[in-house]
């Protein structure tokens, strides 16, 4: 690859290499993979493609680390305050991390400040459980009166971990950080199209003081490092963030050894808008649960179900909404709506707005691309599909919504429960006891009431159905990263 390609981009990276073991390496075939700026089109790096060999280094590092290492020794105050220095770092060097992740992944630059916090706020909540770990004493059901009976917790060992490429830093964050504070030691695979910030935050975690080989950090590609990562033997437990599609290959990879596999999948996420609902409110936050990040967050909001009587209000206000959109570079202040991550995923928008189209839906905005350069789409709104259509159907991971009118609670409940996913929904309504009973109701893993796309590391988030498996967050969260023993003492 000639790198000098990325010249003509005003914010070339150039050449990565991985971190394994403490040492900076390419790849062992010395091939490299193109990162680009999705705003250009341009090459702004190269990254190390690791192949199977390379994972092979990074698993027994990780595996030295683990058993062998000074790691092992130490205590669990000396790992959290090691996750609250890698906090205070990220933050130290959260300019730097923000434009970094804009423009690698194409996220707003606002947005992207907010997910570099909330990663350091993840470190640093996870700093605090690390002393919290505890076991617990059982009183026996049977009539062992002279057994003393308890259990011990431990870190379950090697972690792999493969990360998405819709908000990166944020997501090896919520996967490092429950794993370190339990005493694992991680080798992640980062997406190959978003690999700078996890690069950079490898090299944090050693300024913090993180023994070589704890954090180990390879580039490749999903097919190859990704699928050695998911069957590696050495492996005990697996975390991976992405497509429904790949999380069942993970499993299916997983069985060599039975690790253990966290999935956080695909989603298809329901938005309710009721008669009743604080409209100043409900509009503009049914818009920003499908055009932030440009809808490329899993639990976006993609299908909006609106009370028939507010329905051509909701959808001409929201389509208004969306033509004012400034559509353009992460870079610039006034950008509302900036490019998909790839070429593929623009083709993959485009392809799904026209089959919505095709199967009878009303195009109210939007539907094309934007500009010669990037990859970049209109903010789309699509009214009446067809109830087995695909844009109805399908995790788009764009800017496209669905606009469905429907009449009482329970038609409403059934459509929004009608999908192969369960990650997120949200519910619009000033009636607090339809509000908490429509919570009840939705099959999903996280429900917001007259709110969108609020989230904290003290929540566990993961989906129903096909949308995972796993939680993370929260204690749960760190309880994926623990071993359960029991102990039965006798007596005497």
């Amino acid at each position: 690859m000639n790198i000098k390609t990325a010249a003509t981009s005003s914010h070339s990276v150039g050449r990565q290499l991985m971190l394994i073991d403490g040492r900076r390496v390419a790849s062992s075939s010395g091939r490299e993979i193109e990162v680009l700026d999705p705003a250009t089109g341009e090459i702004i790096a190269a990254a190390p493609e690791a192949s199977a060999a390379d994972i092979d280094l990074a698993v027994a590092a990780a595996s030295r680390a683990f058993r062998q290492g000074p790691w092992k020794d130490f205590t669990a105050a000396a790992r959290a305050r090691i996750l609250w220095r890698a906090a205070e770092l990220l933050e130290k060097n959260a300019e730097m991390l923000t434009r970094l992740e804009a423009l690698n992944s194409g996220m707003l630059l606002s947005l992207a400040g907010n997910m570099v916090a909330y990663a350091a706020e993840t470190l640093r909540y996870y700093a605090g459980y690390a002393t919290k770990i505890e076991g617990k004493t059982v009183n026996l059901s049977g009539d062992q009166r002279n057994i003393h009976a308890y259990t011990l917790k431990s870190p379950i060992g090697v972690c792999g971990f493969i990360v998405p490429w819709n908000a990166p830093i944020t997501l090896t964050c919520l996967k490092i950080a429950p794993a370190l504070a339990a005493g694992c030691t991680c080798v992640v695979k980062p997406a190959e199209e978003t690999p700078l910030t996890a690069l950079k935050l490898a090299e944090l975690l050693s300024e913090a003081g993180l023994p070589d080989g704890v954090v180990n950090v390879v580039t490749g590609y999903g097919d190859s490092a990704g699928a050695a990562l998911a069957r590696h033997g050495g492996v005990r437990k697996l975390a991976f963030t992405g497509s429904t599609e790949v999380g069942k290959l993970i499993v299916q990879a997983a069985t060599d050894n039975l690790k253990k596999v966290t999935l956080e999948l695909g989603g298809k996420s329901p938005t309710i808008v009721f008669d009743d609902a604080d409209m100043d409110r409900a509009i503009p936050g049914a818009a920003a649960a499908i055009f932030t990040n440009s809808g490329q967050i899993c639990f976006a909001g993609s299908r909006l179900y609106v009370q028939r009587g507010s329905f051509d209000r909701v959808v001409t206000s929201m389509a208004a909404l969306a033509k004012a959109m400034k559509i353009g570079s992460p870079f610039h202040p006034t950008t509302q709506i900036g490019p998909l991550i790839s070429a593929k995923q623009l083709e993959r928008v485009t392809d799904l707005i026209a089959s919505g189209l095709s199967d009878g839906a009303e195009l109210i905005v939007g539907g094309r691309t934007v500009g010669d350069a990037g990859y970049f789409v209109e903010p789309t709104i699509l009214a009446n599909p067809a109830p087995g259509s695909r844009v109805v159907r399908e995790e788009i991971f764009g800017p496209v919504l669905s606009a469905i009118p429907f009449d009482d609670v329970d038609e409403v409940m059934q459509m929004a429960n009608d999908s192969e996913y369960g990650l997120a929904a949200t519910v619009w309504t000033r009636d607090i006891n339809k509000a908490h009973r429509t919570a009840q109701r939705f099959e999903s893993g996280c429900v917001w009431i007259n709110c969108a796309f609020v989230n904290d590391p003290a929540m566990p988030g993961g989906g129903y159905k096909q949308s995972g498996w796993g939680r993370e967050g929260g204690k749960e969260g760190l309880d994926a990263y623990l071993e359960t023993k029991k102990v039965f003492a006798l007596l005497t």
